[in-house]
């Protein structure tokens, strides 16, 4: 009897850590590792980055330059099930192999800013961006304008030759956006 009320008090002491490190790693703040060269130089390939999920958790809007980790399955509405599924913690009891869903990015426009990509640089709103943190001169050029809709983010890597973001992808809906980097 004294081995089963221990057993009993290990397993609930398990249990409410377990649902303690859901809770943290849905609502809180999650570690993600960086797959690819789309943020260099800023952050490497294989770089593990932690983020603060309380953006996502109470719908906020990101600020610009912010350094986002994103959902790019934008064709389809996110739900609570995602985020319990996504967990490493679950990922790992259920043995699903991570799927390349999840790109780290900054933030380049917000809702009504309109872009546009011209002289080898990222205008918003006529302005060009001082964008110090790029890798090098972006090569991509369009005449084509973005405006960018309510409830969105546009995002682009700092390695803008080689990055697959919001001009391939689309905007981003603010519940797409895991979580946010701040930088020192």
């Amino acid at each position: 009897m004294k081995i089963f009320k221990e057993a009993m008090g290990w397993a609930g002491s398990i249990g409410v850590s377990f649902v303690l490190v859901l809770f943290i790693g849905i609502f809180v703040f999650q570690p993600y590792k960086v797959d690819g060269h789309s943020m260099d130089p800023t952050l490497q390939d294989n770089e593990r980055i932690y983020v603060s999920k309380l953006v996502h958790t109470f719908g906020q809007e990101p600020e610009y330059g912010d350094i986002v980790v994103i959902d790019s399955r934008v064709d389809r509405p996110r739900t609570f099930k995602d985020s319990v599924m996504e967990q490493p913690v679950i990922q790992m009891i259920a043995g699903t192999a991570k799927k390349k869903t999840f790109y780290v990015k900054r933030v380049i426009g917000k809702a009504g800013d309109v872009l546009e990509f011209k002289d080898h640089q990222v205008h918003r709103n006529g302005q060009a961006l001082e964008e110090p943190y790029i890798k090098e001169t972006m090569k991509f050029v369009s005449d084509h304008k973005w405006t960018v809709p309510e409830g969105h983010v546009f995002v682009m890597g700092d390695n803008r030759n080689d990055s697959e973001d919001s001009r391939d992808i689309g905007f981003i809906p603010l519940g797409h956006v895991m979580g946010v980097k701040k930088l020192p």
